[in-house]
């Protein structure tokens, strides 16, 4: 299991680039705050302050199997705004 803020900055980076690909999808559209967009980084931010809280939650059984499935979380959360930013494009 790789450190607790290593796991805290894979939460930051992964969320905040599709944060980022958001916006680019804006710009190229030409859509500058679209609800569609505002509605996939409302949902990333919340996602990152549920994931953060999780991690900080030291009160867990076990903490590696607790970090092991906010790890886990991450990437299915991520998965599922990336599908949702991969709709737009194609729309």
């Amino acid at each position: 299991m790789a450190s607790i803020r290593d796991l805290k900055k894979d939460i930051n980076f992964v969320l905040g680039d599709i944060i980022e690909a958001v916006y680019i999808w804006e710009i190229s559209t030409n859509t500058p705050n679209s609800k569609e967009g505002d509605e996939i980084i409302d949902e990333a931010i919340d996602t990152f302050d549920e994931l953060i809280a999780k991690v900080n939650n030291k009160d867990v059984e076990s903490r590696k199997a607790h970090l092991k499935e906010v790890s886990k979380e991450l990437e299915e959360k991520a998965s599922a705004l990336v599908e949702k930013l991969n709709k737009l494009a194609v729309a």
